[in-house]
């Protein structure tokens, strides 16, 4: 005896049957089997995304004055431009756009040979920058808000009535990574406002024990290096090197100047 179940089951299995059987059927089977034989198989390999080209309108400008990237020629050198992000005495970053070290190419071919007199002396150590070309307008933020007494202010920051070196592109921040990766240890930060981050007093510290023989070696082998390849040695930042004199810059190059768009409120207390 057939219940409504069984019922149900064969007329849908008659169903079927006449529906395979039908020329409608057969088309949709024809036309499966196309599609599956038109689909196209793409190799992701040959796809092509297209690049966005970010425009950085400072270091284009930059460029077009002719200083020269330092790490277009050589990229084994680090940069970490410290006015560049708020690791710095003011505390905030007030050079925008510039993320990169910018350089006069008298400059930079002294640091180039430099970096062959470093890697002569410790293979796989590198240079960090942390300062270059700067703008007057920068100097001037910087100028005005140093904390020092006024006497000694030019000592730290250069009075941009007169110009700083970096204002010419013939300047460097500068420190030594070795071959792990690690800053070597100067005994100060970047940027210490003291009588222990001068050079001449390098000696004198190691001796009283305020530098240990390691901050006292890494000094040397930076002093000496870039002594070597013609920088000269600031008198109060053992990470300060100029490239020539102030009066040659001047005399040779223009005052580089840029706009910097900076909320003052975002200065931390010095």
């Amino acid at each position: 005896m057939f219940t409504k179940n069984n019922i149900l089951l064969i007329v849908l299995g008659f169903l079927t049957i006449f529906y395979n059987c039908s020329p409608r059927g057969d088309e949709q089977k024809t036309k499966a089997k196309v599609s599956e034989s038109e689909i196209e198989v793409i190799d992701s390999t040959e796809l092509v995304v297209e690049e966005v080209e970010i425009i950085n309108e400072a270091e284009n400008y930059i460029s077009e004055l002719g200083y020269i990237k330092i790490t277009d020629s050589l990229p084994e050198i680090l940069v970490d431009l410290k006015y560049s992000n708020d690791d710095n005495f003011l505390g905030f970053d007030f050079y925008g756009e510039l993320q990169n070290a910018f350089v006069r190419y008298e400059c930079y071919l002294k640091l180039e040979k430099a970096y062959k007199i470093l890697q002569n002396q410790k293979p796989g150590y590198t240079f960090i920058i942390y300062d270059a070309l700067r703008s007057v307008e920068s100097q001037q933020l910087m100028w005005d808000s140093v904390k020092v007494e006024p006497a000694k202010k030019h000592w730290y920051v250069a009075n941009p009535q007169k110009g700083s070196i970096h204002n010419f592109g013939m300047a460097l921040d500068i420190s030594i990574v070795n071959e792990f990766g690690e800053v070597l240890d100067m005994g100060t930060d970047f940027d210490y406002f003291g009588e222990k981050a001068y050079p001449s007093n390098t000696e004198k510290f190691y001796q009283n024990g305020e530098l240990s023989e390691e901050q006292y070696k890494n000094r040397n082998l930076l002093m000496s290096v870039m002594a070597e390849a013609g920088f000269y040695i600031s008198k109060t930042e053992w990470w300060h090197y100029n490239a020539s004199s102030l009066d040659y810059a001047k005399s040779k190059y223009e005052i580089f100047s840029y706009p910097i768009n900076i909320n003052t409120n975002d200065c931390k207390e010095l």
